[in-house]
């Protein structure tokens, strides 16, 4: 009798838990796709479900890394500087984006800056290592993932020279990304002079809610005057690849004033984990000279501002494109407002190309992305799967007017989960060298057609509809 007591009880409260979970999911008022999908795993597998609702599914959008005072003060300099600079075209077909930008993510344009590209880890790598060691303030670096391998000790090899030289340095790593690596090696940099911070970690009970919320930026930021952002990581696989292909990236070094983006990007990350503000001067230099061209505009992305500010300029961007608007992405799990940009777009006569790795390093994501071409080829996007290896990198280029390049991919995790970093460049050279980028790739990937497309295996199908489900979660 008090077994079953017991019994009924424990399932009336299970159940009670299961319900209030999925009254709560409603009340957050997401998109109706994300909240069916909560509902669905909830209902289907609800143990399962209230792990990874636990774990994986509550918001924070309300909360805030830094205060609006803290921010001002950190971002002084940088807006003077932007003040007191030649009046930048705004009549031009990326003036309402960088006023877009301008007005919901607080981004500054700067003019007068030099950019360089870099498709392959050997050559990023190459030139980080030399404007390390030309180092003489400050050396910042926030990465998604710095291994403990032979490309990740030499980049700490280089830092640790320079503390000793009396170069301050500080490395913001995400905890999740950085799962893998044993904690001794960052202890090693602390006991070097390396100021180290883990970015959310996660520890049972207190940050466990913050597991979903990661840092997938790649910064570097050397005596402010030089800064490294785009797809690439500290790894060894970013510069051999993997046994069964090469490792396709890009990455830009941005040489002027765009770099303070950069640095307000860092700190104010360094601020959130280390509660300590640096405002100085000497962490926003100035630049009389002017290195280049290009003007450029560094955006960042959140799980905690108001709006989404990438997705939104993505969506923005592809609807002002007259001519072209071209992608290359790891992984392509879109939310409604960028499927339907991309559509009405090809539909309208742009001609929008996206680019996909043939084969991923992620199974699940990788079929998850392959339910949704079916629908672009049906509007006429033009898809692409790149053969030689994987593609990582995170490219958007049109009109031969501007192009994008950061660690932002096309899905549901990178446009509302991750902390996310874009440098995105008004700039015909340097657009038309990313243009041509895209299409040197293109010439090595298969072009699908709808025809063909449809002749993949039923299994494959039902893999690719199911995983589609759980595209919001992933």
């Amino acid at each position: 009798m008090m077994e079953q007591v017991f019994s009924v009880t424990y399932n009336l409260l299970y159940f009670t838990i299961v319900l209030v979970t999925m009254v709560l999911v409603i009340l957050d008022n997401r998109s109706p796709v994300k909240t069916m999908a909560w509902i669905l795993v909830l209902f289907f597998v609800p143990v399962v479900g209230l792990f990874f609702y636990f774990f994986f599914g509550r918001s924070t959008r309300k909360e805030r890394l830094i205060s609006r005072s803290g921010y001002t003060r950190l971002v002084k300099r940088p807006m003077q500087e932007y003040q007191n600079q030649v009046c930048l075209p705004d009549t031009d077909e990326s003036g309402r984006l960088r006023l877009f930008f301008h007005r919901v993510n607080g981004a500054l344009t700067f003019g007068g800056n030099r950019v360089s590209v870099y498709t392959d880890g050997v050559s990023m790598v190459e030139a980080l290592l030399r404007d390390i060691r030309k180092a003489r303030h400050h050396i910042h670096l926030e990465f998604y993932i710095f291994e403990n391998d032979a490309v990740g000790r030499l980049v700490r090899d280089a830092l640790v020279d320079k503390v000793r030289e009396g170069v301050k340095v500080r490395l913001l790593y995400d905890d999740v990304g950085c799962w893998q690596v044993d904690r001794l090696f960052f202890d090693q940099l602390l006991c070097e002079g390396i100021e180290v911070q883990a970015f959310l970690k996660v520890r049972f009970p207190r940050f466990t809610s913050k597991v979903n919320y990661r840092n997938h930026r790649k910064i570097v930021v050397i005596d402010g005057r030089v800064g490294y952002t785009g797809g690439m990581n500290i790894a060894e696989r970013y510069l051999r690849g993997f046994s069964w292909g090469n490792w396709r990236d890009t990455h830009v070094r941005i040489e002027g004033k765009a770099v303070y983006g950069l640095q307000t990007a860092f700190l104010t990350d360094w601020y959130a984990m280390d509660r300590t503000l640096y405002t100085s001067s000497e962490y926003f230099p100035k630049m009389e000279e002017e290195k280049g061209t290009a003007m450029v505009q560094v955006v960042t992305s959140d799980a905690v501002g108001r709006w989404r500010d990438i997705q939104q300029g993505l969506v923005m961007a592809v609807a002002n494109a007259k001519r072209y608007f071209y992608v290359q992405t790891p992984y392509f799990l879109p939310t409604e407002e960028v499927m339907a940009a991309f559509q009405t777009a090809a539909l309208a006569g742009v001609d929008v190309r996206v680019m996909l790795p043939k084969r991923a390093d992620a199974f699940v994501t990788h079929k998850g992305s392959l339910s949704y071409l079916d629908e672009l080829m049906e509007a006429g996007v033009k898809v692409y799967l790149y053969r030689p290896g994987f593609l990582h990198s995170k490219l958007w280029v049109w009109d031969d007017e501007a192009a994008s390049v950061g660690s932002t991919n096309l899905d549901f995790r990178s446009f509302e989960h991750n902390f996310e970093v874009n440098a995105f460049l008004y700039d015909v050279p340097l657009a038309l060298r990313l243009k041509e980028a895209f299409l040197e790739d293109q010439s090595y990937c298969l072009s699908l057609s709808a025809r063909l497309w449809a002749r993949r295996s039923w299994t494959n199908k039902v893999t690719e509809s199911v995983v589609r489900l759980l595209a919001p979660l992933l």
